[in-house]
């Protein structure tokens, strides 16, 4: 119980609220409770010659290996649903929020390159950028001009990228499609307000 010991004799012998120095006028107007262990655990390791014992003992100082998602990973959580998101956006000819969602598109992928700047030997953002360049870039312009039957075509040619670019990448299994549900439950996709 060295531990209990050390807490006892660093426990203020009168009330907290007294004032006999500067740092006892600090502690004015504290009550005892939880607040008072707290102050008197972090004074006990503070002034604890093995403070970094008692760290140990309290928390664990072994660092968890750092996360390092796959492309597998990055396409399924970022990418995906982001597609998903804004085919949905534009079936329902919600503008500003498939604006929004292929800014989110375009990020995603930043993302990834970032992330694995290499992949199977090939720059990653370069290989993106060739593939995906003038799809998204035609969606963008079909959400500029709310046309729906424009956005359809350039969300399909950017759909076929993607499985282009999985075709490229000895993933041929991988086979992208416009969405045909709502995939998102919780959301609503049509503008809001509802239209009249």
């Amino acid at each position: 119980m060295r531990i209990s010991r050390r807490v006892e004799t660093l426990a203020p012998s009168r009330p907290l609220g007294s004032s006999n120095n500067a740092r006892d006028s600090q502690c004015r107007g504290l009550h005892r409770g939880p607040l008072t262990a707290v102050l008197a655990l972090s004074l006990l390791w503070m002034r604890c010659a093995d403070g970094a014992q008692l760290a140990s003992a309290l928390f664990s100082t072994n660092p968890q290996p750092g996360y390092h998602p796959s492309m597998g990973d990055l396409m399924t959580m970022a990418v995906q649903p982001r597609h998903i998101k804004l085919g949905l956006a534009g079936k329902y000819q919600n503008w500003i929020y498939a604006k929004y969602e292929l800014g989110e598109l375009r990020n995603a992928f930043a993302r990834v390159g970032r992330t694995i700047p290499k992949y199977q030997s090939i720059d990653v953002t370069a290989l993106a950028t060739a593939v995906l360049r003038a799809p998204l870039e035609a969606v963008g312009q079909a959400i500029s001009a709310k046309d729906a039957s424009q956005f359809d075509i350039a969300y399909a040619q950017l759909t076929e990228a993607c499985n282009v670019c999985h075709r490229n990448r000895n993933h041929a299994a991988i086979v992208i499609k416009v969405p045909d549900a709502a995939m998102f439950s919780d959301q609503e996709f049509q503008p809001w307000p509802p239209r009249q």
